[in-house]
């Protein structure tokens, strides 16, 4: 058999490499399949707290790291802060030993697999901000040891992971796909969704080298249900960019549809639901006032600031964003013209807000349009208030404002109730019979009795 002669030493080098990455790929994928990997999770919010529960109760040592020592200290009680995840799986999981909060990263020294998921917000200037991304990974590289995989879940621009990551990650002297993995698998987080969870919405995973992707998706098949592979970490940083814009795009289309339906007198609903009813080519968005979420209304911006480093510019996401963002002052010129038409001023009138979180059956605030209600109200002389089931309060450039608990002689004593999140356990009916006047702009007062009062919709 021909051998190799001593004389050739890169060959033999490049050889002993490969064995040493096989046998480290051979222990870790030991490790994930006998359930004996610790993970850790940066990050315990909407989408890394339910992470944590979904991999602990795989069987999974899981510790989630937060520099809120107000979630730490919650998760160490067995307590649930996310409404989607149940305070009793946490507290079996806190009591079985599987599952524990840290606010320091030096548990990172100690596991095998860490995830990624920080807040990724705009700057003012609609820049992507991924200092909290730098941020833990930095805490990670001063742990980072052979062996190790890492997956950044947060939503950020195409080629993040390989351009930031990966560099700060190999300052160490460890090299991607050898001594450690690296790999993209975007989270899917729909808070409130009563049919797909983390568990049940597939997973897309994107290495920064095919045994990355190796690593990272049978790390994931372990906890989820289906995990879809794909060719590296740039498409799976577009992947979710994709899934956003195409929201927000059409959520923009359907937004100026409503501008045009009550330029022409017509109810947009209407329309909307008779289009619905074409059982091919029509997939039926609703309009709203404003976009709200973590997603929707920031990440097609990620994809546009990133195209404008390659001098190009994303149109549709730019004008999407615009009509979006005029819905809000759409939404008050309603609430003015239904006003005057009783001859009442927005200044010093009474109006409600029904509904602070962005979405139905859920406590999420970030980014809602109810904010900018609150605001834009408030600003032109109106006394605001709201009443929301699932949030307490919130905080304002003027102050904390708290929520109202809702009562028919609440409705009475408002000159104006905006129906601005339509949570189901609201019974509209009760609130159209006790208000002297409703503004909707859900449609959450589809098929039910005006009894003479007046509703207006967007």
């Amino acid at each position: 058999m021909w051998t190799i002669p001593p004389f050739f030493p890169c060959f033999h080098a490049r050889r002993r490499t490969g064995r040493a990455a096989a046998g480290v790929r051979m222990k870790f994928n030991r490790k994930v399949v006998e359930r004996r990997a610790r993970i850790g999770v940066v990050g315990l919010g909407y989408v890394g707290l339910p992470l944590a529960v979904e991999f602990a109760q795989a069987g999974f040592s899981v510790v989630g790291i937060d520099l809120d020592a107000a979630k730490v200290d919650a998760v160490k009680r067995g307590e649930s802060y996310i409404a989607d995840v149940p305070a009793a799986a946490v507290r079996e999981l806190v009591e079985a030993g599987r599952l524990t909060a840290s606010v320091s990263f030096d548990p990172v020294a100690e596991i095998d697999c860490v995830l990624i998921c920080v807040p990724t917000p705009l700057r003012k200037t609609r820049d992507p901000d991924i200092s909290y991304i730098v941020g833990a990974v930095d805490e990670i590289a001063n742990r980072l040891h052979p062996g190790m995989l890492v997956v950044l879940e947060s939503t950020t621009y195409p080629g993040t992971t390989e351009e930031v990551i990966q560099p700060r990650l190999e300052k160490t002297g460890l090299k991607v796909g050898r001594d450690f993995h690296l790999a993209f698998s975007p989270e899917r987080v729909d808070p409130g969704n009563r049919v797909f969870k983390t568990r049940n919405t597939p997973k897309v995973v994107g290495g920064v080298t095919p045994a990355c992707g190796r690593a990272a998706g049978l790390l994931y098949e372990q906890a989820i249900d289906q995990v879809v592979m794909v060719s590296s970490s740039r498409v799976a940083e577009m992947v979710k960019l994709l899934e956003n814009t195409f929201r927000s795009v059409n959520i923009g289309l359907v937004n100026e549809i409503a501008l045009m339906c009550d330029r022409l007198g017509l109810e947009v609903w209407e329309v909307i639901d008779a289009a619905a009813t074409k059982p091919f080519g029509f997939l039926p968005f609703y309009p709203g006032p404003g976009l709200g979420g973590h997603c929707i209304p920031i990440d097609p911006h990620y994809l546009s600031w990133k195209l404008k480093t390659l001098n190009y510019q994303a149109r549709f996401i730019e004008l999407a964003s615009e009509i979006n963002s005029a819905m809000p002052e759409h939404v008050v010129t309603k609430i003015v013209d239904a006003l005057n038409e009783g001859r009442k001023s927005v200044k010093g009138s009474r109006i409600l807000l029904l509904g602070m979180a962005y979405k139905r059956d859920t406590s999420d605030t970030r980014e809602s349009p109810a904010l900018d209600l609150l605001r834009l109200l408030g600003g032109r002389g109106a006394h605001v208030t709201f009443a929301d089931p699932y949030v307490d309060a919130v905080r304002t450039e003027a102050g904390t404002v708290k929520s109202s608990r809702l009562t028919a002689e609440l409705l009475k004593r408002q000159d104006c109730v905006v129906i601005v999140t339509d949570h189901t356990g609201v019974d509209y009916q009760w609130v159209v019979d006790h208000a002297r006047l409703v503004v909707d702009t859900r449609n959450a007062t589809k098929g039910i009795r005006r009894n003479r009062r007046r509703v207006t919709k967007l």
